[in-house]
């Protein structure tokens, strides 16, 4: 059946970085190619495409366009709800959409909410305090080493190599930077001195793990390494992805069932990522998930999980559309 897909984004180049703002502040957004990397992969299926962006025009774009289905992959510009504005409009105008909903989207981007709710299934995560000024910092309770984010952003923006904190100095000064370069609220945590995996999760009744995938820091020892903003634009020389990971059966179960019970307690839909890192009684922590994974063709760590694990790029989108379609109604299930 022949649909008109529109995809809604938010694109770099539509932005500038001003004198006051960190040097990440586009690190959510996408690059064009990515965009028509999706286009292509859903133009081969035989629909139409129309790219409808995701400025405040999408509004008027929306209704002068009549769309089957949004192929959703915005990322929102302002506040915590930003990842759930986009869904929110398109339920409001009663139009299908890949992904998460509204309430799931603004859930996750606080990671302290969707720490809160993996914790009330029983679900390991390392324990946290949310912290909104630096006389918060009295009432900190964890033990170090600790490692301090930013509360409502992903992509890494705010880690940097320093983000791991060991005392009580670095805590105070690492907390001040973020605070006068990004604003609050942050999260500090209990850092989990194991191995990194991030999971690929797709699907709706019956969700299944695409793949997972360990990320190891080259020249870094597990318990030191993160990924940080700086290891991540460098990742060709920095990052070594391991997919599948060199890990026994026993782990990689425990792994997938952390992933698949975090994505289903959070109300996830079609696909997301989770990231996991796993302590030295090899127990998986739930970090945080991201319902919006990044789709780039080049570097977005899903689709190279996918590449991992013998799929193509185009059978990853595909994959993730045909979710959706089912989810509405539009193929048969």
């Amino acid at each position: 059946m022949k649909l008109r897909v529109g995809i809604t984004y938010n694109l770099k180049k539509d932005f500038s970085i001003r004198e006051n703002q960190p040097i990440d502040f586009l690190e959510e957004f996408d690059a064009e190619e990515t965009i028509d990397a999706i286009r292509d992969v859903l133009e081969s299926d035989g629909h139409e495409v129309i790219k409808l962006g995701g400025d405040s025009g999408l509004i008027d774009r929306l209704r002068q366009t009549p769309i089957d289905i949004v192929f959703n992959i915005a990322e929102g510009l302002h506040g915590r709800n930003r990842e759930a504005h986009i869904p929110a409009l398109l339920e409001y105008l009663n139009i299908p959409y890949t992904g998460s909903d509204p309430l799931t989207l603004s859930l996750t981007l606080d990671k302290s909410m969707a720490k809160r709710v993996v914790m009330s299934e029983g679900i390991p995560t390392p324990r946290f305090m949310k912290v909104e000024k630096m006389e918060d910092l009295s009432d900190l309770h964890l033990d170090y080493p600790l490692f301090i984010k930013l509360c409502y952003e992903g992509s890494s923006k705010g880690v940097r190599l320093d983000s791991k904190i060991l005392d009580r100095r670095s805590l105070e000064e690492k907390t001040e930077w973020l605070l006068k370069t990004y604003g609050p609220p942050l999260l500090v945590e209990k850092f989990v001195s194991g191995p990194e995996f991030t999971v690929g999760v797709l699907g709706n009744e019956n969700p299944t793990v695409l793949g997972i995938m360990q990320i190891e820091i080259k020249g870094s020892p597990v318990d030191e390494a993160i990924y940080s903003l700086e290891v991540k634009r460098e990742w060709e020389e920095r990052v070594r992805y391991r997919c599948p990971p060199p890990i026994h059966s026993d782990l990689a179960r425990k792994i997938e069932d952390v992933a698949l019970r975090s994505y289903r307690v959070l109300g996830c839909r079609d696909v997301s990522r989770v990231d996991i890192r796993v302590d030295q009684d090899e127990t998986p922590y739930f970090l945080e998930i991201n319902p919006l994974p990044g789709l780039s063709p080049v570097y977005g760590d899903l689709p190279i999980m996918a590449g991992r694990m013998g799929w193509d790029y185009a059978r990853l989108v595909k994959t993730v559309f045909h979710h959706a379609l089912k989810r509405n109604g539009l193929v048969e299930r």
